[in-house]
């Protein structure tokens, strides 16, 4: 029966903890910008590869 009140005890302390994060978290910002996350699919992320030119070659055009 005791390691039922150890358990508790640990579960709550790692609740508080993890209040205590989310409300840091609140605090500094976190969770400011409500807006890109929504339209942030529409954005084309897709990079085109292109041949890289080295020093060399540049010099040598």
């Amino acid at each position: 029966m005791n390691i039922f009140y150890l358990l508790i005890g640990v579960s709550l302390f790692a609740a508080l903890i993890f209040l205590g994060a989310f409300i840091w978290a609140v605090k500094s910002g976190q969770f400011e910008d409500g807006y890109t996350p929504s339209v942030r699919i529409l954005f084309d992320d897709d990079e085109i590869d292109t041949p890289k030119q080295t020093n060399e070659e540049k010099l040598h055009q």
